[in-house]
């Protein structure tokens, strides 16, 4: 049964301390920044309407393509980079807890025993000086005169409890809490980017290797056809109507094209290698058939600049870690104001072992009640406040500097969506005429009107536009990867988990 008056001279005052209790340092308002109303680069956006249907976290589904959709479910389950950062997310989640556990008392038990034989020849008891259960530690104190003059052994038997506490007077607590959930935030936000930048690679290398694909189905095509005009000409020389020079062009041009052919082999070879890495397998566990791109780009959804505060994980985690810099602040200004600690100690003592838990043995002690200012530190305090005044402006800024690296890559890649479309009507356009010319010059060559170097010529030409179609689709797929990318992919900043609100009145 608690006593009224354990009420009266320790709870009471425990309590009016914490209700009096207030949060130093300054409360955390985001960093503004300068939200411009639109891209610069709107122009040309392809809008998709309407835009709920399209997939969130799985953003990529977005290309249809089943293949890649396999490959990217791989990601976030075998992924190193992924893995580490999830394991970093996991750690600030304890780091929160470490920190909210200075919110309780921290409670010890210890129990001790020990026999003893005073000298004869020495005045006094073993146990002279001791309490007599007034409330020693543990082996602090004799046993109350239990010893005696003529040096017999004595017994002595201690179970004591120390309930120590440091009341959070000044929020020093609550803005570590404050400050390591922010953190915790942070950090989760840095998962998502880790996520979002392997999807992305994946995405973008997946692409590029349809792309030598198709380069490689080209240069196949190319090599055939080089193939019958070498026949062609080697008719024509044996009929004595085309010079020897014509064959060696011809066989020339032709084994080039081949050589070309084989080359593309060393880049698929890489990118296949680095989409296994990404997948978290050895280059040897993976192996992707080849298949030509021959898709278009995808309707990828319009939105306002400002949305990309809540689209992009690197942002918020850059605002965050903000956050977190602000609340140490608090943390450095509690420093100048006094502590206090509160302690309690309890248990039961005995010389004798029958007698050792049972009530009468029992003793407390209330305190020690400790207030503590530290009243010159050379400037530590100070010097530790400026620290973290500084840190908190230095976030800030690369805060805002995250924002400004956001819009300009969505604006690089909108741009590049923008005009590579354009290139790819145009570079249609002169496929075609290369096409067209290489069909006449052929027909001029048979006729014997045009010469074996115009029809090489003109395969060279026709060669080189079929290689830059191929190039820009490439590069197409590619920006509207990195666009997804710069929008912040499905994420938004709502998947973050909550912080706790931990923040008192300002000082």
């Amino acid at each position: 049964m608690v006593r009224p008056r354990f009420f009266k001279t320790a709870i009471i005052p425990m309590l009016a301390a914490v209700l009096t209790a207030c949060t130093v340092g300054p409360d955390y308002v985001r960093p503004k920044v300068t939200v411009p109303v639109a891209y610069k680069e709107i122009e040309g956006w392809k809008q998709a309407e309407p835009r709920d249907h399209l997939p969130r976290g799985a953003w990529w589904e977005i290309f249809n393509d089943p293949k890649l959709n396999e490959l990217e479910e791989q990601v976030n389950i075998s992924n190193q980079n992924v893995a580490a950062a999830e394991a970093q997310y996991r750690q600030a989640l304890a780091t929160v807890k470490a920190a909210q556990a200075g919110y309780f008392p921290t409670l010890s038990l210890g129990s001790s025993a020990s026999r003893s034989r005073g000298s004869e020849n020495v005045g006094g008891s073993a146990g002279s000086g001791g309490s007599g259960g007034s409330g020693g530690l543990a082996g602090t104190g004799g046993t109350g005169g239990a010893g005696s003059s003529s040096g017999a052994p004595t017994s002595f038997f201690s179970l004591s409890s120390i309930i120590s506490w440091e009341p959070d007077l000044w929020g020093k607590i609550r803005r570590t809490v404050e400050s390591s959930q922010a953190s915790a935030q942070a950090s989760a936000s840095d998962l998502e980017n880790v996520r979002l930048l392997a999807h992305a690679q994946l995405a973008q290398m997946y692409f590029q290797l349809r792309a030598l694909d198709s380069q490689k189905q080209v240069l196949d095509a190319t090599a055939g056809a080089y193939q019958k005009f070498l026949q062609l000409t080697k008719n024509r020389y044996a009929s004595g109507v085309a010079a020897k020079g014509d064959v060696l062009q011809a066989e020339t041009q032709l084994k080039a094209a081949q050589a070309l052919a084989i080359d593309v082999g060393v880049q698929r070879s890489q990118f296949e290698h680095a989409i296994a890495m990404l997948m978290g397998k050895a280059p040897s566990e993976l192996t992707i058939a080849a298949l030509p791109l021959d898709m278009l780009p995808p309707r990828i959804p319009g939105e306002v600049p400002s949305e990309l505060l809540e689209r992009r994980p690197d942002i918020a985690s850059a605002e965050r870690t903000a956050a977190a810099a602000n609340a140490q602040i608090g943390v450095a200004l509690a420093a100048y104001y006094p502590t206090i600690s509160l302690g309690a100690t309890g248990g039961f003592q005995a010389s004798d072992v029958a007698k050792w838990l049972v009530w009468p043995s029992h003793f407390w002690t209330l305190g020690p009640a400790t207030l503590q200012q530290t009243i010159f530190d050379g400037g530590l305090r100070s010097a530790q406040t400026e620290q973290a005044r500084a840190n908190y402006e230095a976030k800030a800024a690369s805060y805002r500097q995250t924002v400004l690296t956001g819009f300009q890559q969505v604006e690089d890649n909108l741009a590049a969506f923008r005009i590579l479309e354009q290139e790819a009507e145009v570079q249609a356009e002169a496929l075609k005429a290369a096409r067209q010319s290489l069909d006449v010059t052929i027909n001029r060559y048979k006729s014997g009107i045009a010469s074996a170097l115009d029809v090489i010529v003109t395969q060279t030409i026709a060669l080189n536009n079929e290689l830059s179609a191929v190039n820009i689709l490439g590069r197409r797929m590619s920006s509207c990867v990195l666009l997804v990318e710069a929008l912040g992919g499905g994420w938004s900043a709502s998947d973050s988990p909550p912080a706790g609100n931990e923040g008192g009145k300002k000082r």
